[in-house]
């Protein structure tokens, strides 16, 4: 039998067992808690050492690995249709995270994720059970290093892509809008949006600058320049903004500089350089929590490391390893209304999925 009619008799299984089996149902999102009984007790710190545990491990996001869709009647019909076309034109694989760099989840609860071995954005929709995977930065043209990524008004949503040079604008449903800062920006990697004022911050790497766009693209300021004194960068890499206060992961300057959105102030930093734990030689993302913890990726030394926020180190989570709660080379680092903590994990391709459950919270700030 030639190939086409062997194509065709799958076509035809296809309409007799497939029309019989009704529409499919909604897939199940996991976070993937199978890949070891041990890591449902990963702990930090571990309560063996007579502490109070702070954060404790939930998953990991891998991409199509975490749906899966109830087992049906015609589960055995599909596969048999399934192992067909395999034979015929070849096994299809699942589209899964290569080099995660960082992340978003908005008000609906959607993880978004930008990925650069896939040069695209990943749309994890758990109410919808989808995965949808967004390719373009504007209408005609593709992401190639989307980096950054940051959640606007009404859904919308903003992606640094580095190789581009601009900020590439989609709509909730991923549909792309005008970009913003093409020609004015050097190599763009972090983002953060500030939604009292409405204003974009931009992480300009090779520039050594952060720059402040409204969303009509205007450039309204410029903060820094090369240098190691305060308020000076050093490329500069992930950003993140809350309660008025700008973090800037000022990479080779091995610190994390804090700084006041409305004025550009600076306010203090957290790290220094050096070779104890919770000294920083590589940083990358930075986020905040609900208690104003701070979280740095030390991604030199493949460690998350906490910071309360006079910018005492409290604790690292990780170390270098393929297993639950370890990483190599993470990148970027957000949390969510919930307290979730998601790291991009980048060469083990997956984010790190932590809960932080609360700590001695106090009054005190920058």
């Amino acid at each position: 039998m030639s190939r086409s009619s062997r194509l065709a008799v799958v076509l035809s299984l296809v309409l007799v067992l497939g029309g019989c089996a009704g529409e499919p149902e909604r897939a199940v999102f996991r976070l993937g808690l199978d890949r070891s009984t041990e890591s449902k007790r990963l702990m930090w710190p571990p309560e063996k050492d007579g502490e109070i545990p702070r954060y404790f491990y939930v998953g990991e996001l891998t991409g199509e690995n975490n749906f899966v869709r109830p087992e049906r009647k015609s589960d055995a019909a599909k596969s048999i249709i399934a192992r067909f076309f395999d034979i015929i034109i070849g096994e299809e694989r699942p589209m899964l995270l290569d080099r995660p760099q960082a992340g978003a989840v908005d008000e609906s609860g959607r993880i978004l994720v930008t990925d650069m071995g896939n040069a695209g954005v990943f749309a994890f929709d758990e109410k919808q059970g989808t995965l949808s995977v967004w390719r373009k930065a504007t209408g005609t043209i593709d992401l190639i290093a989307p980096v950054g990524i940051a959640i606007g008004p009404e859904g919308h949503v903003f992606v640094a892509d580095a190789e581009l040079a601009l900020i590439a604008h989609f709509d909730r449903d991923g549909n792309t809008k005008e970009p913003i800062g093409k020609g004015m920006l050097r190599r763009p990697t972090g983002l953060a949006y500030e939604p009292k004022t409405k204003r974009l911050f931009v992480a300009d790497t090779q520039a050594h600058q952060i720059k402040i766009f409204d969303l009509e693209g205007k450039l309204l300021s410029t903060l820094g320049e090369q240098g190691e004194g305060p308020g000076q960068f050093n490329y500069p890499t992930h950003i993140a903004v809350r309660h008025e206060k700008l973090y800037v992961s000022d990479t080779l300057n091995a610190r994390v500089q804090v700084m006041s959105t409305p004025t550009g102030r600076y306010l203090g930093s957290l790290g220094k350089r050096g070779l104890q734990m919770g000294n920083l030689v590589r940083p990358k993302g930075v986020a905040t929590d609900s208690e104003h913890n701070v979280y740095v990726i030390e991604s030199y030394h493949d460690y998350l490391l906490v910071y309360n926020r006079r910018g005492e180190f409290l604790l690292p989570i990780g170390g270098v390893g393929q297993g639950a709660g370890n990483f190599h080379l993470p990148a970027g680092i957000w949390v969510d209304a919930r307290n979730r903590v998601f790291v991009a994990d980048m060469l083990n391709g997956r984010v790190a999925v932590f809960q932080f459950l609360g700590g001695d919270n106090d009054n005190e700030d920058w």
